[in-house]
């Protein structure tokens, strides 16, 4: 699954390279530097620098937030050139972040309904934060056309819906049918303009999503588990659990491409990071 470069980059990732380059911008004004001074050279020299403190993906966003600058602002950079990439220093985290199924329902116990919804619906369909507040039925919210494997969702019967993912690319997602009818429960009668991070959604459904339900849920885990591994953990669940499921069913890289796609990575080598 590959990036549209023909759509503009979501408001999201233009918030994140935002944040990324205001801490270049304070690192090398120690230097007496500004953004406008980086070249390749000294842009690479900079994650160099980082490697030591910052986790791979946090210096692959600066890397990548330097790279559109350098492309897009001060043109030191080539269109399709690219910066070095530097490998994080830091010991990597091998501790799993997902839930079993059961932690998922104790934490959602802890939650108030709304809230507890969009838990439920997060993990049965491995969603994004964001991406609670944006879903919708096919038929008003058509998915793009993308290629697919004809094992997407198989062994999983229940309800179609779409939401808007990462780069705005609009994927199907699938609910069971018991789920899904309490989703329709919560269905406004006109949609309402939600606004998360600074970025406006039209939601359709009165359940939690954003940066609000990932606080309730870190709050509820804690009160429930004793520990929180963050609202993300349940995207690790659901690869987790659907590649198990799809194991059983394809060979081991069809079932690596089956749950990248139902996940919305726009390579499947994302997907691996969650199965640790």
């Amino acid at each position: 699954m590959r990036r549209n470069p023909e759509r503009p980059a979501s408001l999201r990732t233009v918030q994140n390279y935002r944040d990324c380059l205001v801490q270049v911008a304070r690192r090398i004004a120690a230097d007496g530097r500004e953004l406008r001074d980086l070249t390749q050279e000294t842009a690479e020299a900079y994650l160099r620098s980082r490697a030591g403190e910052l986790g791979q993906k946090a210096l692959d966003m600066h890397r990548q937030a330097l790279q559109a600058m350098l492309v897009h602002v001060s043109r030191r950079l080539l269109q399709g050139q690219r910066l070095e990439v530097v490998r994080s220093e830091r010991p990597g985290r091998h501790r799993s972040r997902a839930y079993t199924p059961a932690q998922v329902r104790r934490v959602a116990a802890a939650q108030t309904p709304r809230n507890a919804l969009a838990t439920l619906v997060a993990h049965a369909a491995g969603l994004r934060a964001h991406e609670l507040l944006t879903m919708a039925r096919p038929a008003e919210q058509p998915a793009d056309p993308r290629p697919a494997r004809e094992s997407k969702f198989a062994g999983r019967p229940g309800v179609d819906y779409t939401v808007v993912g990462k780069g705005g690319l609009v994927r199907t997602i699938r609910l069971p049918k018991d789920l899904a009818g309490r989703l329709e429960e919560r269905r406004r009668e006109e949609p309402a303009t939600v606004t998360d991070r600074g970025i406006r959604y039209r939601s359709r459904y009165d359940v939690g999503g954003g940066r609000a339900w990932s606080a309730s849920f870190s709050a509820a885990s804690v009160r429930a588990l004793g520990w929180s591994r963050g609202a993300h953990g349940l995207r690790h669940s659901y690869a987790q659990e659907r590649t198990e499921e799809t194991k059983r069913l394809l060979p081991r890289h069809a079932a690596r491409e089956t749950v990248s796609q139902e996940l919305g990575h726009f390579r499947a080598s994302v997907t691996d990071a969650y199965l640790k």
